[in-house]
Order: C-alpha cells, then structure tokens, then sequence
C-alpha cells in the first residue's frame, strides 16, 4: 500500500497561513487520497484529532526543452496538498523540535 502522507508542506505561503491560523497545516498527499484517508493518516502519524481537510489538486504544466537533437515536449507530474485543521490546542511538530 502507498503512503498517502508524502511530506509536510514547508513553502511562504504556508507559514503565513499557519501564523495567522495555528491549527492548520498543510502536506503533500498521494494524489488518489481522499479527504478521509488523509484524516486518518494525519490521527495516526501524530495522534492529534483532525476537525477539516481541504484538498487542493494541481495539474502537471506542459513543458518544452529545446536541444540539438530537436524538441521534446512533456509534462511535470500532477501533485495534490492538504490543509489540515486540528482540534483546538493541539499542534503537529512538523521540524522535530523539542
């Protein structure tokens, strides 16, 4: 079986949101998780309640390299992330700090 948690997703916008809201969290997931799925992994990965899971896909972008040996044309891969929101007071130590 596939790991539906692929890694935590540690961008700037990310740790805006997180600053501004200290129960969310966001992770790359498997792109055929569901919201439930990924619930579940987050409880059991790091024993926190999980209250929302918003899932956001993104399509892979069209690519184009241009070389001596012509053009070749393809795709990067399709991605899906997850802001997760925890139940009041808890928190997820993303960095292992401790």
């Amino acid at each position: 079986m596939k790991s539906v948690l692929i890694r935590p997703l540690v961008t700037e916008k990310m740790t805006g949101i997180s600053g501004k809201y200290p129960k969310k969290f966001g992770f790359v997931v498997a792109v055929d998780a569901n919201k439930i799925q990924i619930a579940n992994a987050i409880k059991e990965k790091f024993n926190v309640d999980v209250v929302d899971v918003n899932t956001i896909r993104s399509k892979g972008k069209a690519k184009t390299q241009f070389t001596k040996k012509g053009r070749f044309t393809g795709r990067t891969p399709k991605s899906k992330k997850a802001i997760v929101t925890l139940k009041e007071g808890q928190t997820i130590d993303i960095f292992g700090q401790a």
